[in-house]
């Protein structure tokens, strides 16, 4: 959340969220992630402790409970709540997203390998919802998705080339979808 970043350029591990914005913006859930960062960052500053952090994007993937998270509720507005809801039109905003399983094994990785060093971006797949809604639709027909969608500002392109320099690899995108809806309808999530 940084309204300075300029447009087009992809965000790296030098980026932060703005804090300040996301007070204005009461974006509660960034500020805090962006505070606790800068403090485990600070601390290990004062400490000498070896800190290295993964920063995910949106995370999908199969849930082992049947509460619903809030990366899991973005899928799942897009399944059935959308028309209930109201939703009948929805932002086309840029989604980026990543596995849960793929960010398990970036903590693996910058954990096992002595060269990793400061904070990494871990996303994997970059999509509009439009485009999103129609895979779905594709591998699941019969889910009341999104009648029409509203085009949003371009989005902001982000980077996990360092965290791939290091060893990194994801999961194709069908392959986490069907693993999240699966999980979804396993628990009754999606009844």
């Amino acid at each position: 959340m940084n309204p300075s970043l300029p447009k087009g350029q992809v965000m790296d591990e030098n980026w932060w969220s703005d804090k300040e914005y996301c007070r204005a913006t009461k974006n509660w859930y960034c500020l805090s992630k962006t505070e606790a960062e800068r403090e485990a960052w600070e601390f290990a500053k004062r400490s000498g402790l070896d800190v290295v952090t993964i920063c995910p994007s949106l995370i999908l993937g199969p849930n082992l409970l049947s509460a619903v998270n809030a990366s899991s509720k973005v899928l799942i507005k897009l399944l059935k709540d959308a028309n209930v809801e109201g939703y009948e039109s929805l932002e086309n905003k840029l989604r980026h997203l990543v596995d849960v399983r793929d960010v398990a094994e970036a903590l693996l990785l910058v954990y096992e390998k002595p060269e990793a060093e400061g904070r990494y971006i871990c996303t994997a797949h970059e999509i509009r919802t439009e485009d999103l809604v129609e895979k779905l639709r594709n591998i699941y027909p019969n889910y009341n998705y999104p009648k029409s969608f509203t085009e949003e500002e371009e989005g902001i392109n982000l980077s996990s080339e360092k965290l791939q320099r290091l060893g990194w690899s994801y999961r194709p995108l069908e392959e986490t979808l069907i693993d999240s809806v699966e999980s979804y309808q396993k628990t009754g999530i999606l009844d």
